[in-house]
């Protein structure tokens, strides 16, 4: 036990599974996502998708903090359970407040301040149980203590500053925050823990199909109100189907392969793999699936509303680019993620996420259905062409992990 007369913390150990608290601290990040994708939306302008990505980074930097601590100690009991709570409502306000994290709207507090502090009392709490779980393991308190000088100073004050300020000044700083928060992780040591490698791989995996749902739900809300049509039932299981695609080329091999890694790495090798395949290596794919649901919503926006668009009109621009670029994004991501922990680069995905790109200027010419059918298309291929050429390793890999 850890630090019993302190509180009732108790190790994670190493055959652990995701807790039931866990995953509900998880709905929190439901419903950032969806108002990340919903900020996207409302204005498809470079400069505000920039804004959405920001906020989708601290939203991710928030919840990463957790996924460390929760593999330390069991979210679900004693001190831990009250601290998960209270950082629920801390994420939860700041997601609510994510239409202000960069402009106030008239009436109520004043919105950037409200996100920025809530964001801090998340980070606070995350820092106080790492140092009680950290209390009788000197190595793991002092790699907290560094990298808390950093992180904190850095992501949590430039945040409160950036409040204060507005336009390019607020941007850059946001910038400097996210930019100096996730740098300093990296150079802070690798001094951390890995109690259970299964319990983080599920972490990470659950994330995904969090990710993953929001698509889903983008899909739904595009088509809110409408009456049920031929397009939008064809729509709807065509971005169904993209989705799960994703899921397949994740959960399929990748998510196990890599998680065969972390269980046969140890010490510094073991930290790094957790570190760089899981915290960073994931934001990408999670950036990814935001801008598919916001390409899917659009689309099926296209396709249902008859009142502002035909069939005939062709998705262009911003969202156009989210639907396409967003899976490329992932395709890539999901790549380096297998690539650092095994040393295999997966060639077709590469190749699939460079057709993608190239495929964007013809897309502009199809209807909006039919761009979406070609990006279909191309991942129905990917994935019948990976599981059909490397069937014996792919068979192997699978019957390890449940063997």
């Amino acid at each position: 036990m850890i630090g019993s007369k302190r509180a009732r913390l108790l190790p994670t150990a190493e055959d652990a599974s995701v807790t039931q608290l866990e995953l509900f601290f998880d709905l929190v990040l439901v419903f950032a996502f969806t108002m990340v994708t919903d900020l996207a939306a409302h204005d498809t302008s470079a400069k505000n998708m920039l804004r959405a990505g920001l906020v989708l980074a601290v939203m991710w930097w928030l919840w990463i903090a957790y996924s460390w601590l929760g593999n330390v100690i069991r979210a679900d009991e004693g001190i831990a359970r009250v601290a998960m709570f209270v950082a629920m409502g801390g994420g939860f306000l700041a997601a609510l407040t994510i239409p202000e994290a960069f402009r106030d709207l008239s009436g109520g507090w004043f919105g950037p301040l409200v996100f920025a502090i809530a964001y801090l009392i998340v980070r606070l709490v995350h820092l106080g149980m790492f140092l009680l779980a950290s209390a009788e393991d000197s190595q793991l308190r002092n790699q907290v203590l560094k990298w808390s000088l950093g992180s904190i100073t850095i992501g949590t004050s430039l945040l409160v500053i950036a409040a204060m300020t507005t336009g390019t000044v607020q941007i850059v700083l946001w910038i400097a925050a996210i930019a100096g928060d996730m740098g300093w992780t990296l150079l802070a040591g690798e001094d951390w823990r890995v109690n259970s490698p299964s319990h983080f791989s599920e972490r990470y995996g659950l994330i995904i199909i969090v990710a993953l749902g929001e698509s889903i739900v983008s899909i739904g809300i595009g088509v809110a109100g409408l009456p049920i049509s031929w397009p939008i039932a064809v729509g709807s299981m065509l971005g169904l189907a993209v989705s799960g695609l994703l899921w397949w080329a994740y959960f399929d091999v990748a998510a196990l392969s890599v998680e065969h890694e972390l269980r046969r790495a140890e010490g510094e090798r073991q930290i790094k793999i957790a570190r760089n395949c899981y915290t960073f290596w994931h934001f990408p794919m999670i950036a990814g699936i935001i801008l598919l649901s916001l390409g899917l919503k659009k689309v099926l926006y296209y396709v249902g509303d008859e009142s502002a668009h035909t069939l005939h009109d062709a998705l262009y621009g911003i969202p156009l680019f989210s639907l396409y670029g967003g899976v490329a994004l992932y395709l890539i991501a999901l790549v380096g993620f297998k690539h650092y922990a095994t040393r295999n680069v997966t060639v077709p995905r590469l190749v699939a996420a460079v057709v993608l790109l190239a495929l964007i200027p013809a897309a502009c010419a199809l209807p909006a259905l039919g761009a979406l059918a070609l990006l279909c298309g191309v991942l129905v291929l990917l994935i019948v062409w990976e599981t059909m050429r490397y069937a014996q390793p792919r068979d192997e890999i699978r019957h390890a992990t449940h063997g």
